[in-house]
């Protein structure tokens, strides 16, 4: 098992919304027996509030601000030697302090898609306040792209969720 995750047994998934990061963390965590923790998720029961409510009461920069605070708190949890698989919201691996601060606290996995599966799997817009100009949209798809690409890893997740947890399982770090 890679180094990292000896010290801090913590896998992070990032990728864009819609990616599979809630739903392959979650398998992925009963496969290892590790706690699965989603980042939005805790957010919201902190916050009392939806994602999208926090976006529009008080803006992204805030969301940002809180959702960094979050994964800090969760950071702490992993280190404290509590294993666990993360999903990020699809914005927290973008900003470069939250990325940085992950580097060495476990290990980071992108989730990767296509533009148009995302778009398929998008069936709520109200829940995702950044899908709602199609235009916009697929710019911030593109512009994420960059900075997911840091990941330790990538895994192509277009496809069933067991096989997205297979091919994690059979990233190096494992070995």
């Amino acid at each position: 098992m890679d180094n990292k995750l000896k010290r801090s047994p913590g896998v992070y998934l990032t990728g864009f919304m819609a990616s599979g990061k809630t739903t392959v963390a979650r398998a992925l965590a009963e496969r290892l027996g590790w706690d699965f923790i989603d980042l939005d998720a805790e957010i919201e029961a902190a916050e009392n509030a939806t994602i999208a409510q926090i976006f529009e009461a008080r803006g992204e920069p805030e969301f940002r601000r809180i959702e960094t605070n979050m994964i800090r708190t969760v950071m702490r949890r992993v280190e404290r030697g509590v294993p666990a698989v993360i999903a990020l919201g699809g914005g927290s691996f973008v900003h470069p302090g939250n990325a940085a601060m992950l580097e060495n606290h476990g290990i980071s996995i992108w989730l990767d898609c296509p533009f148009e599966t995302i778009t398929q799997r998008i069936t709520e817009l109200e829940t995702r306040p950044l899908s709602r100009d199609p235009e916009g949209f697929r710019k911030l798809y593109e512009e994420r792209r960059v900075a997911y690409s840091k990941a330790v890893y990538r895994v192509d997740a277009d496809c069933e969720i067991e096989r997205a947890v297979e091919l994690i399982l059979e990233l190096p770090c494992w070995k």
